[in-house]
């Protein structure tokens, strides 16, 4: 399981990495063609909506493997290391809950909806584009059931506090 999480995790970082080079061009291109030729590219724009939500949520399904993502998690590092297993997993199954229903369940009926309709200015169909919804889900849901396992393990040390470096503060 670890070699897979860690071939994973490369492959959405050099995906993200790769679209995001794409969203700057396709910008650029964008902001070239409306300044510069004074004819602005419809196409680019739209490429470049897409490409930003695509790496958005990739994005946010590495941060959620990296426990990177946001959490406001001060009153649960003050309880004891038992009830702060409780908590991350009362909060990881939540966060499941809604990923699975929200972006796997949902995000398929939304691709299957629109799977043959056409995009105007791309050579994709609404559904191809929006097949980043479920495939983000299922990485997340994939991330967080291994917290979970994580968290019911014995090697499980609970949440380490936040301490402050005034010094570094300063400097």
């Amino acid at each position: 399981m670890t070699t897979f999480r860690h071939w994973l995790d490369r492959v959405l970082r050099v995906l993200c990495i790769a679209l995001f080079a794409i969203l700057v061009l396709l910008v650029v291109w964008q902001v070239f063609t409306r300044l510069v030729l004074n004819a602005p590219s419809a196409w680019s724009e739209e490429a470049a909506r897409y490409t930003f939500v695509w790496v958005s949520l990739l994005g946010i399904a590495i941060a959620v493997g990296e426990k990177a993502d946001v959490v406001m998690d001060f009153l649960v590092e003050k309880l004891p290391v038992s009830l702060q297993r409780v908590a991350d997993v009362l909060a990881y199954l939540c966060v499941l809950a809604f990923v699975s229903y929200v972006m796997i369940y949902g995000g398929f009926l939304q691709v299957v909806a629109s799977w043959t309709a056409t995009n105007a200015l791309l050579p994709l169909t609404a559904g191809q584009l929006y097949l980043v919804v479920p495939i983000a889900g299922i990485i997340i849901s994939f991330y967080l059931i291994l917290h979970i396992v994580h968290a019911l393990s014995p090697g499980y040390t609970g949440r380490e506090g936040f301490t402050e470096n005034p010094e570094a503060a300063t400097a």
